[in-house]
């Protein structure tokens, strides 16, 4: 049967609204989605991650059935699957002959690489459509950018509240300052001074889902975690109502404890809301929107907003302008010459390291880390050791529910490692086991000691963060924002220095040991 019009919706354009059906007719339009394996082959993604794609894909294909649309829904496990998506869009363009194929951007370049492949070999043009889901377009950011000696977050975000109107009082932004970030850094208190968490919304798998999971557990033995339990919401009805919550019940303590890490509980007072956002699910100005409210309605200090806004107005649209502003050479960079490999423990927590230990377990159970584990106990691990760049981002692009290329891979090689010489970090994010101590108790349970810098029972932190500064130095000791540390490291005892880069010289032989 012949169609006007083919739209291929890919897996993270799954919400209700995708500008590649903004003008299409029903009547005259065919919808493609499909499981490929090559899309669950590309990197050893979290069971969870792929039941929520697959499972939100096929309600999506529901939604639009109810709205009238033909749609050729292809699964994993169908006999004729030829597992690439180029490979279904083909067998769909054989199957209906539309007159035009039309495709929203993607959000990872080797997937639109892949797309304009397969066009230019048939000699037929794609229909491409700009992702408009997003608070800048890509030629936004590039006109912010042009010219600049450097690209910093904070000026593009500031930029983005004015256009976006949000926290501002006239031109000015609301209490006196653009960002409240040095009221955002507070350690959970301990025993009865702690605060009540409330857990983030759960929702039980509905029959759809449960087909997922079945699929999952038959077809991806070698996926990363479990797929159950699942609790994810799979539609947008139920990522607003999973948002709601949040704002209800921990946006107010959001901004305090954004930083803190324990081992008591998993999420602590984030939103969990990437995983929704980056497919669709939900809309990022609603978002932001509705968190400005319950400032203004004093139901969250502006700390807490202003932090969370950020979060999504500021970093998520900074970092995805960086990816196509980049791409594709950003991927090879590794600006300071880690070479190592990615240690075993990343997928088995098998370290006597706590704090790595309780991050990969946690990331095991729920494909979610918050940004201060993957930033500073997983991230500043690779980057002190000095594992390659791409076997991390791969790592962090295959465990995580919410991630892709264009906000993971910049989030690794910018921010965690420092592996493109900082195209937007102002330093490399390192620290010792003290950063730790202070924001979480993981320490208390661990076998190494957050205060030895050698010895056996010396933190690993410790001993690999002045190796690192040593080993680095040609490469960062003209960095301002580094020079006290070089003062500190020409005052330590020579002796002492030599100790440690011996320690951190026989752990980089076996990192799995540690």
């Amino acid at each position: 049967m012949s169609c006007e019009r083919l739209v291929l919706l890919l897996g993270d354009q799954i919400g209700d609204r995708i500008s590649a059906l903004d003008d299409a007719d029903p009547a005259t339009t065919r919808v493609l989605l499909c499981e490929v394996g090559e899309e669950v082959a590309y990197a050893r993604h979290h069971a969870k991650k792929l039941v929520f794609l697959f499972s939100a894909m096929r309600h999506r294909a529901e939604r639009l059935r109810e709205s009238g649309f033909a749609v050729d829904y292809v699964t994993l496990d169908d006999p004729d699957n030829s597992g690439s998506l180029t490979g279904e869009l083909q067998r769909a363009v054989d199957r209906h002959a539309p007159a035009s194929v039309h495709v929203t951007r993607p959000g990872e370049w080797r997937v639109q690489e892949a797309l304009e492949a397969w066009a230019d070999a048939r000699d037929r043009a794609l229909v491409w459509h700009e992702d408009d889901r997003f608070l800048a377009s890509t030629a936004d950011f590039e006109r912010w950018a042009q010219g600049r000696k450097s690209l910093r977050m904070e000026y593009f975000y500031r930029e983005m509240r004015r256009r976006h109107g949000l926290l501002m009082d006239g031109d000015d932004p609301a209490g006196g300052q653009w960002n409240f970030d040095a009221d955002n850094r507070k350690a959970l208190p301990r025993g009865a001074d702690r605060p009540e968490i409330n857990a983030p919304m759960q929702f039980r798998p509905d029959a759809i889902t449960k087909d997922v999971i079945a699929l999952v557990k038959a077809h991806c033995a070698d996926a990363f975690g479990d797929p159950e339990p699942f609790w994810f919401a799979v539609t947008p009805g139920d990522a607003r109502r999973a948002f709601t919550h949040f704002v209800k019940t921990r946006l107010a303590r959001y901004g305090d404890y954004q930083d803190a890490m324990t081992e008591e509980d998993d999420f602590v007072f984030h939103a969990l809301i990437s995983i929704y956002l980056n497919v669709g699910l939900l809309d990022p100005l609603a978002c932001c929107q509705a968190a400005e409210a319950a400032w203004r309605e004093g139901k969250a200090p502006l700390n807490a907003v202003e932090g969370f806004i950020r979060q999504i107005l500021g970093w998520r649209e900074f970092i995805r302008g960086i990816y196509w502003h980049a791409m594709p050479a950003y991927a090879e960079r590794n600006a300071l010459g880690a070479e190592l490999p990615l240690p075993e423990f990343y997928w088995t927590a098998k370290t006597g390291m706590n704090c790595l230990r309780r991050t990969v377990e946690a990331t095991r159970r729920n494909a979610y880390a918050h940004h201060i584990q993957r930033l500073m106990v997983t991230g500043n691990f690779a980057l002190l050791a000095g594992i390659r760049p791409m076997e991390v981002a791969d790592w962090y692009l295959g465990v995580y529910a919410d991630a892709y290329e264009w906000v993971e891979l910049p989030n690794v090689l910018g921010m965690a490692l420092f592996a493109d010489g900082g195209l937007f970090a102002s330093k490399p994010y390192a620290a010792s086991g003290r950063y730790i101590q202070r924001m979480s108790d993981y320490c208390a349970g661990c076998r190494y000691r957050p205060d030895r810098p050698v010895g056996k029972d010396a933190c690993p932190f410790n001993y690999l963060y002045w190796d690192f500064v040593a080993r680095n130095e040609d490469r960062l000791r003209r960095n301002p924002r580094m020079a006290m540390v070089y003062r500190t490291l020409e005052r330590m005892d020579p002796d002492r220095v030599a100790t440690m880069r011996e320690q951190a010289a026989a752990a980089r032989a076996d990192l799995d040991a540690l």
